[in-house]
């Protein structure tokens, strides 16, 4: 029983530190460019888009569909660098074991 109560309390703080890893990515910031840096996107560690620029050059062209894509393009990579991080900071917590439905 004393195995079990041990397993429990690790388990507890395993908890803690993963929560607390989530709350630090939600202030992370990331950030991505497509064009030449003509579009840039940022993303939290929580995979949530908070900026979006866009160089008024890109404007000008009236290339709807241009500027469509490089939108798409930053942000698709602002997500993949913020899960990433995440990958990262929890692989801290878990000390690398892959638990799965955790990210």
């Amino acid at each position: 029983m004393k195995g079990m109560n041990e397993m429990i309390r690790q388990a507890q703080i395993m908890q803690r530190k993963m929560t607390q890893a989530q709350d630090e990515l939600k202030t992370k910031k990331i950030e991505a460019t497509s064009g030449g840096g003509m579009v840039t996107v940022t993303c939290t560690g929580a995979q949530e888009i908070t900026k979006v620029s866009i160089e008024p050059s890109v404007m000008e062209s009236g290339d709807v569909e241009m500027l469509q894509d490089l939108v798409m393009t930053a942000a698709n990579e602002a997500i993949k660098k913020s899960k990433e991080m995440m990958e990262e900071a929890m692989k801290g917590v878990t000390g690398g074991l892959s638990i799965p439905g955790m990210f």
